[in-house]
This record gives structure tokens, sequence and C-alpha cells, in this order.
């Protein structure tokens, strides 16, 4: 059970920046498990798939979910991560992509460290505008806007990433949201979860095709820890200031990074 406590620790705090946790299982998976890397990533997206569900449903419950924002992420996020699946197991140059992905995390971490402290009115989201180049919110008092083809297009980049190593998307596609975009992260984290979801479940029947499933039993292990880490992290995020959450993401931001430059 010592598998469900370390999911439970890692979920509880990334759920707060829409993050599933996945990339944080990854090496202990390969270091400690000896599981060989494509069925390690394909165990991390089924374990998206038993965690998230909780943490989407407590951030719905309490309106800070956005349904437009997941829908511009996943029509992207899924041709992406499939078409990074095949690529993982065929012919991805593994070294020097790894290190643009992190040197890209970096350059994120470093705007998330150094952004403008905003204060919100922890309360409920109310669409102002919607039509298929622009989306309007107000949340805490304030208006904010996004174009949903610009999301989808650079989610589709993303996704390639995602579905090549096994992390979802939502460790990737966040600190994109709130430094470039400017959205707040207490609206994008219900639908960059849900939209880890359910690429992940694309990942899992790609890899699991091409004769790399999950590992069901870990998987199930990891996912009953991440699904109780989720939901309680999901409610204290109310409870935490934007800057704390930005200092969290930031960390994780760079504990991704640091891990793609040294292994590449």
């Amino acid at each position: 059970m010592i598998e469900s406590v370390i999911a439970f620790l890692v979920a509880f705090f990334t759920s707060q920046a829409g993050i599933s946790g996945a990339f944080l299982l990854l090496p202990i998976q390969i270091s400690l498990l000896g599981i060989t890397s494509p069925m390690a990533s394909s165990t991390n997206l089924a374990y998206n798939l038993i965690a998230i569900p909780s943490g989407v449903y407590r951030y719905r419950k309490e309106g800070r979910f956005l349904p437009e924002l997941a829908v511009s992420i996943l029509a992207g996020s899924i041709p992406g991560i499939v078409l990074g699946s095949l690529l993982r197991i065929d012919f991805m140059p593994e070294s020097v992509f790894k290190k643009f992905v992190g040197i890209v995390l970096l350059y994120f971490g470093f705007r998330l460290v150094i952004a403008r402290k905003r204060r919100y009115d922890i309360g409920e989201v109310r669409i102002v505008k919607r039509s298929l180049i622009r989306m309007e919110f107000e949340f805490g008092g304030k208006t904010f806007s996004f174009s949903p083809p610009i999301i989808t297009g650079l989610s589709f980049l993303i996704g390639i990433v995602a579905g090549a190593y096994g992390v979802g998307g939502g460790a990737l596609i966040t600190p994109l949201l709130v430094t470039t975009f400017g959205l707040p992260i207490y609206v994008t984290a219900g639908a960059t979860l849900l939209s880890t979801f359910v690429s992940s479940s694309v990942g899992v029947v790609s890899y699991t095709i091409m004769g790399y499933p999950p590992n069901l039993r870990l998987a199930f292990l990891f996912g009953i820890g991440g699904f109780a880490g989720m939901y309680c992290g999901a409610r204290m995020q109310r409870k935490m200031s934007e800057k704390a959450v930005r200092i969290m993401l930031a960390f994780l931001v760079f504990a991704l990074a640091f891990r793609y430059l040294l292994n590449s």
C-alpha cells in the first residue's frame, strides 16, 4: 500500500495546480520498480483514469470549472497524444527532444515565479461572451478571455509530448495558460484535469494496441491513493493564495524540467 500513500501525497499537492502528478510517479516506476519505459508510461496514463475524476467533480461542484476551456484543450490534445504515442515507440530522438522540452519548462517556471501577485474573491465562473474565436468570463471580480482555436493548436503540440512520455498533458498546458494567457489557476485546474483524463484514456488504448498495456495492479494502487488526494487537494485549493499555488506549480514544473534535462 506504500504506492497508494505516495500517490495520495503527490495528487494532493499537484491537483491544486491542475496537474495529476503522473510525471512524478514515472521515475518511481522506472528506478524503484524496474518497469520498462513504455509500460511505465501506459501505467501512468491508467493512473490518471482512476485518480482524476474526484478532482474534476470537486472543482465542478464549487463552480470553478470551465467546460469551454476543457473542450478547446481536448480538441488538440487527443490527436496529439495519439501521434506522440506512435513517435515514442518508433523513432522519437529522446535526448534532443527532452532538452528542448526541459528548456521550455524552465522558462515557464521562471515566469510563474516572477508573475505579479493577483487577488481574487474566490467564487463561481460566469460566462460573459461565448463564440468560436473568443471566450470571455468573469471570476473574482475580473474579466478574462482566451481564443479557443489558439488553445487547441497549442494543445495539439503539447499532446504530442504528453503522449510520448505519459504525463497526461496537464503539467505542460497549465503553466502556459497561467503565464501566457494570464488565466487564474483557480479556474484552469478543473479543465486541465479533465483534459488530462480524456487524453489519458486515448493514450492507454494507443499503448495497449501497440503491445504495451498498463500494469493494472500498480495503476490501481496508485489510482486509489490519487483519487483521495485529488479530492482533498481540489477542496483545499480555494483556501490557498494564488501565489502559494503558483509557487507550488513552479516547483513541479522545475522538477519536470530538470528531469528531462538530466535524463537527456
